[in-house]
């Protein structure tokens, strides 16, 4: 055993035998109080990166999708192979899982 281990176990085996866990009493091994949350000190820059970094999102999926489109449109007319209805969905797959992301997180933790 450790001998951090070993010094816990010696002290739960010494107040179990003491009078001092004797609950029947009115005394409070310990009160916890009831803490208040307030902000973090670098909140506000950490809201203002996630406004940036949703912006460049919704503005990279819109960029996604008019790519691909006008790329659809040149191998239509070109008449090459048809790759980019992929493009196309790939990008409203990804539009659609950034814009729910957070939901999802909320769901996941709560």
């Amino acid at each position: 055993m450790t001998p951090m281990l070993s010094a816990f176990h010696d002290t739960v085996l010494h107040l179990s035998d003491s009078s001092v866990l004797n609950f029947s009493d009115s005394s409070v091994l310990a009160q916890i109080s009831n803490p208040t949350p307030e902000t973090p000190p670098v909140a506000d820059k950490l809201m203002k990166l996630v406004r940036y970094f949703t912006w460049f999102v919704l503005l990279s999926g819109v960029m996604g999708i008019t790519y691909a489109g006008g790329r659809f449109a040149w191998e239509k007319w070109s008449g090459g192979g048809l790759a980019s209805p992929k493009m196309v969905a790939g990008a409203m797959i990804g539009g659609i899982i950034a814009t729910s992301a957070g939901t999802i997180m909320n769901a996941a933790i709560g």
